[in-house]
């Protein structure tokens, strides 16, 4: 059986793709942290975190991707950008759940800045 943060990642990787973006890999791992979905938005390449929260408590989804969270996201984007042969214009994108089914969902381009 699939876990609920798996299932979210799936949901939000067809949600996305279906607006556009092309999937680039999903679960990157590094030393410094993991990167849910890597996906390409025209000539800009995206990094996206998925956050899953059923309820508001604590600030709900949004307020989960602090700061020492978005630090381990930009290391690791750093470490897959090394091994390009250039780098791409890139941005960090976060996929915020209500649920595993996609309700409350809300997508936030350029959701914090390197």
């Amino acid at each position: 059986m699939i876990n609920r943060g798996a299932q979210a990642e799936q949901w939000a990787a067809h949600y996305l793709q279906k607006q556009g973006l092309k999937l680039i890999e999903q679960n990157y791992r590094s030393r410094f942290g993991e990167i849910d979905l890597i996906m390409q938005d025209g000539a800009t390449l995206v990094f996206v975190e998925v956050r899953l929260r059923r309820n508001a408590d604590f600030g709900g989804a949004a307020a989960s991707i602090d700061v020492r969270k978005q630090q381990r996201i930009i290391r690791t984007s750093q470490q897959y950008l090394s091994g390009l042969a250039r780098t791409p214009a890139c941005r960090f994108d976060a996929v915020l759940l209500g649920d595993v089914q996609g309700n409350d969902a809300l997508w936030l381009k350029n959701a914090f800045d390197a």
